[in-house]
């Protein structure tokens, strides 16, 4: 038995400069990164240390992590108690919640990264490591599907989000709190969320081609950047003011979209639900939802677009669209 450990840069590997480039840009290897954190031996069980995609965060792709969930999968197949993936934090929060739309496994499969690179004093990096080493060993986060841990603090995928840009308690699950702790290196479950059932299959060559937009609505927003979205896109997400509200002027365009693409209604607010019957002006949830607009729930926007990408790319049509969202929103 080991744990398996998939690295993919970002701040937690970036170990010095080049010359002649500004800021931070040389990668650490796994191996080095598991050199630096005390402890490690200390686990009970080894670290299989598999280094691929050495990108910073903003630059992977579905494709790449769906590759990594799938090397994970065959090493939780192989014989792994759990599963480590240390990448950058900018797209942590939306690459694990993909990964748990998929992860079929009792395994744990835990995401973790850093806000202080290893130059800086103070890095998290070595902490966050152990505890997501110690959380992918411990019994009690079997059957949770894929989490977040940092700063000592364990997240369901589902509701993790990066909230601050800089601060090392960067993460928090604003509508649930986490689920658990790494307590005097115990690991501490403290709530234990319902797992939803995988997606079906992505279909890889249809996932190149499907387009999902995003449109976050503003103060006198116009709608222009919506003119011609289904003609591009395959569907779009609507992050709307508030419980899920858009100016009246919007309206005809979105009703008229959703006819012909899936469009799904979420808040841009950061924490709360759309609602869905309380509103009942033009422009409301309840107006949007007559016009053909699909509820997202408690779904972000970011994580919305995530998983209407996905289903898009396992062919689902409307209504199972709409089922998901029920399911997972």
């Amino acid at each position: 038995m080991s744990i398996a450990l998939f690295t993919l840069g970002g701040t937690i590997a970036m170990g010095g400069t080049d010359p002649g480039r500004a800021g931070v840009v040389t990668r650490l290897t796994g191996a080095d990164l598991t050199a630096a954190v005390p402890g490690l031996d200390a686990l009970g069980l080894p670290l299989d240390v598999r280094d691929t995609q050495a990108v910073p965060s903003a630059h992977l792709t579905y494709r790449q992590l769906l590759d990594v969930v799938d090397a994970a999968s065959r090493a939780v197949t192989a014989g792994a108690t759990g599963v480590v993936v240390t990448q950058g934090t900018d797209t942590l929060e939306e690459s694990a919640f993909l990964a748990d739309l998929v992860w079929p496994h009792v395994a744990p499969l835990v995401f973790t990264g850093a806000m202080r690179n290893p130059t800086l004093a103070g890095p998290d990096g070595p902490a966050n490591l152990l505890a997501a080493a110690r959380v992918a060993a411990a019994p009690a986060a079997r059957d949770l599907g894929v989490l977040v841990a940092f700063a000592d603090e364990i997240h369901a995928a589902r509701w993790v989000r990066k909230t601050h840009s800089t601060s090392t308690a960067t993460f928090a699950s604003p509508n649930a709190g986490p689920v658990g702790q790494v307590l005097e290196g115990q690991v501490r479950v403290l709530a234990r969320p319902e797992r939803r059932e995988p997606l079906p299959p992505v279909d890889l060559a249809r996932l190149d081609t499907v387009r999902v937009a995003l449109h976050t609505v503003t103060l006198d927003d116009d709608g222009g950047l919506l003119d011609g979205v289904a003609a591009t896109h395959h569907g779009l997400v609507v992050a709307g003011f508030g419980v899920g509200h858009v100016p009246a002027v919007l309206v005809p365009a979105l009703g008229a979209l959703a006819g012909r693409i899936p469009v799904v209604l979420t808040s841009r607010t950061g924490a709360g639900a759309v609602l869905r019957h309380t509103y009942g002006a033009v422009g409301s949830e309840t107006d949007l939802q007559r016009r053909g607009l699909l509820n997202g729930g408690l779904l972000d926007p970011y994580k919305a677009k995530v998983l209407l990408r996905l289903l898009l790319a396992a062919g689902a049509g409307r209504d199972e669209i709409a089922a998901a969202f029920v399911r997972h929103g």
